[in-house]
């Protein structure tokens, strides 16, 4: 996804809050809960199920239609905090993903779901 389609997508759900003057409702807090609602909403088509299920769950169409509505919740949410509060989407997930490469060095963590300081070079 280019910067400017992303920049286009906060346009739209600023222009889509602002048409329902929603700014009021839409602090940092606020956000944040709406995130995490959405996200826990999305966690509910997975609750109770093994891997193998969940996989074929997304095979199904209606039950991936709602989980990528979900997503689309989420995305959302992320999409109007960024907008809000200025937030450089892009900036900030290249250089988390630059400190997650430092947390995480390929020789230490490929094929391992430890956390970074679980990690030893005594593989």
């Amino acid at each position: 996804m280019k910067n400017s389609d992303l920049e286009d997508l906060k346009i739209q759900v600023q222009k889509f809050c602002e048409d329902r003057d929603w700014d009021p409702f839409h602090g940092p807090k606020d956000l944040a809960i709406g995130l995490i609602t959405e996200a826990a909403e999305l966690l509910e088509h997975f609750r109770f199920q093994s891997e193998k299920e969940s996989l074929e769950l997304l095979k199904e169409p209606k039950e991936r239609s709602q989980v990528e509505s979900e997503l689309a919740d989420c995305f959302f949410f992320i999409l109007r905090f960024s907008q809000r509060f200025d937030v450089d989407l892009k900036a900030a997930l290249l250089k988390k993903i630059d400190e997650n490469g430092k947390k995480y060095p390929v020789d230490l963590s490929r094929g391992s779901n430890k956390k970074y300081n679980k990690l030893s070079k005594d593989l």
